[in-house]
């Protein structure tokens, strides 16, 4: 496992053009297995979901982003596709789709870069296009290491 340094920008703009930013800067962990990139980090206070740990699953042409804790989710994206999954509150259950309109990703041995912009309705109505950049970079520590 190697550590690492996770930058998450999510921009969602709603059906009258109001947008909505967060960013956070977290630390990680990365391992590589099977052709697969898994990048485990927490949730700040910034996205209103603290408590919650992160993987995120990244391979050549999709990547799944696993929420467990204060909630709990586990959300495909795949260019072109239609995805639903089931978010878990303490609050109540909602059922999340997502179409996903851009995926790119860039993604070396351990630092990479994803952009996903997507639609998403809840409960089968339109709420709003999101975009979602995630930035991946071995931090300091571990570079040295690799040198």
């Amino acid at each position: 496992m190697n550590k690492v340094v996770v930058t998450v920008i999510g921009i969602q703009k709603d059906a009258m053009g109001e947008e909505n930013r967060i960013e956070f800067v977290t630390t990680g962990t990365h391992y590589f297995k099977n052709g697969i990139h898994y990048v485990l980090y927490e949730d700040s206070e910034v996205s209103g979901m603290e408590g919650t740990s992160n993987l995120l699953k990244i391979s050549d042409h999709h990547v799944t982003l696993v929420r467990k804790g204060a909630v709990s989710q586990e959300q495909h994206f795949e260019l072109a596709k239609k995805s639903s999954s089931v978010y878990r509150t303490p609050y109540g259950k909602l059922t999340l789709t997502v179409l996903t309109n851009k995926l790119d990703i860039c993604y070396g041995s351990i630092s990479g870069n994803i952009d996903i912009v997507y639609e998403l309705s809840i409960d089968g109505h339109w709420q709003s296009e999101n975009q979602l950049q995630i930035s991946v970079c071995a931090d300091a520590e571990t570079y040295s290491h690799m040198n």
